[in-house]
């Protein structure tokens, strides 16, 4: 069964309790971290894969709006907050719901049912975009239009905020994927290394547990994703 990896960002403890609570009751979501600040959560981020945040919009020193806003990695996100007058704001991010509080579970139930047909719908999308996709070739959409790209071309993606770049030797494609979703289009020569980079294993030139090298080309490795990189690595 897929888990759905959750964090909770809210400076009410009673408000994260009840969050947390409700979430007992779903099998195929995880508590990752429960945190007061966005500057707690901006450190669970860089550690953890986060694919569904309740999120706080009135904090002290950050509104989770504008947090949310400035994440270069955006997980699915479902805002929280005691005022009516604040779901503008989080329908123009693109959250996946608004949930005023006292959040009752029946209202929360159904914005968990929002995110989970969310998620159907990115998968058959990816799963139509892959049947076009072979073992040298990955087809995606850029803007307006389809554009097919050679594997062995492409060096690493970078992840920033909506949008991610493909790095290829002599271009660099802009397009609006998820670093989940690249993942799952690029197949097996790519292997993702920090929350912010996917790199092609096959074009790396030099190495550490905590950078990579490709080209003149330096990429970080996140602490999380160590393990997976040097395994990956010394299979390929």
């Amino acid at each position: 069964m897929t888990k759905y990896r959750c964090l909770v960002i809210d400076d009410e403890a009673l408000a994260r309790e009840l969050i947390e609570s409700h979430l007992q009751h779903l099998s195929e979501f995880e508590l990752v971290a429960s945190c007061v600040s966005a500057i707690e959560a901006s450190q669970v981020l860089q550690n953890e894969n986060i694919d569904l945040m309740f999120l706080d919009v009135e904090m002290p020193v950050l509104k989770g709006t504008d947090f949310y806003q400035g994440l270069a990695v955006k997980p699915a996100v479902i805002f929280t907050t005691a005022y009516r007058d604040y779901a503008l704001d989080g329908f123009e991010l693109d959250a996946v719901d608004y949930l005023l509080k006292p959040i009752v579970f029946s209202r929360f139930f159904c914005a968990i049912e929002k995110f989970l047909k969310l998620q159907t719908y990115n998968a058959e999308n990816l799963q139509s975009e892959s049947q076009t996709t072979d073992h040298e070739f990955v087809v995606l959409n850029k803007e307006r239009k389809k554009i097919r790209l050679k594997l062995s071309e492409i060096l690493y993606v970078k992840g920033m905020k909506d949008y991610a770049e493909v790095i290829l030797e002599n271009q660099i494609h802009v397009v609006k994927y998820t670093m989940v979703n690249l993942s799952e289009l690029l197949g097996d020569s790519f292997v993702r290394v920090h929350r912010s980079y996917i790199v092609n294993i096959d074009r790396i030139t030099a190495y550490t547990q905590h950078d990579i090298e490709i080209d003149s080309h330096e990429i970080p490795v996140g602490k999380s994703h160590q393990t997976e990189f040097l395994k990956r690595f010394k299979e390929s």
